[in-house]
C-alpha cells in the first residue's frame, strides 16, 4: 500500500509540475515576465504541412503571420513528456470552443523528428490545432527567454500582447478563463 501511495504521489508531482524542477521553474517565470518587452528578430515557423508562419516580436510580445487579430497560445511541447500528452484533448476542446477568435500554435522542441512522425502522432492524437517542426522553433523558444520547462504556454492577446504564461500541466478552466479576458 505504501508503494502505491508513493508512486500516485510522485506520478502526480510530475504531470502538475511538468517535466522539471520548482528551482529551475521559478527562474524561468522571472526570466519569461522580463523576457516579453525585449527586442528580437522574427522567426519562421514551419507547420507539419509546410506552411511558414512568421513570428514577429512586437514591444509586448509576438504576432504570428496567418493569425492576425486572433487570440493565440503558443505551446511549447515534446512527444515523450506525459504532461504535454495528456494536455492534448483540453486544448483540442478550447480550439474548438473559440475557433473563430483563437487559435493554438504548438512549438516541438525534439531535434530530429520528422514531419511523418510528427504526422502520426498528431493523427493518433487527433489533434485540431496547429504543430510547427524544425529550427526554427529553437530559435523561438530562445526569443522568449529560453524553455527549461515543458509544457510552457504563452497567451497573447489579438494585438499579438503578451496576457499570461503557464508552467507544466493546467486546468482547461484556467485557461479558458484567461482567453475570455483577452477576446
Amino acid at each position: 500500500m505504501k508503494f502505491w501511495l508513493t508512486l500516485f504521489v510522485s506520478c502526480s508531482i510530475l504531470f502538475f509540475h511538468g517535466c522539471s524542477s520548482d528551482k529551475k521553474r521559478k527562474e524561468d517565470d522571472k526570466n519569461i515576465s522580463s523576457s516579453q518587452s525585449v527586442i528580437r528578430e522574427s522567426v519562421t515557423l514551419q507547420d507539419v504541412n509546410g506552411n511558414a508562419i512568421v513570428a514577429t516580436p512586437t514591444e509586448k510580445g509576438f504576432t504570428f503571420s496567418g493569425f492576425e487579430n486572433k487570440v493565440v497560445l503558443l505551446n511549447f511541447f515534446t512527444t515523450w513528456c506525459p504532461p504535454c500528452k495528456a494536455e492534448i484533448p483540453h486544448l483540442n476542446n478550447l480550439q474548438e470552443k473559440y475557433k473563430e477568435n483563437f487559435v493554438i500554435i504548438s512549438v516541438l522542441l525534439e531535434e530530429n523528428k520528422s514531419n511523418e512522425e510528427l504526422l502520426s502522432f498528431i493523427k493518433f492524437n487527433a489533434i485540431k490545432y496547429t504543430i510547427t517542426n524544425g529550427s526554427g522553433n529553437f530559435a523561438l523558444a530562445q526569443s522568449v527567454g529560453g524553455v527549461k520547462n515543458i509544457p510552457l504556454m504563452f497567451l497573447y492577446d489579438k494585438a499579438g500582447n503578451y496576457a499570461t504564461h503557464y508552467v507544466g500541466a493546467i486546468p482547461e478552466e484556467m485557461i479558458d478563463a484567461d482567453i475570455k479576458k483577452v477576446l
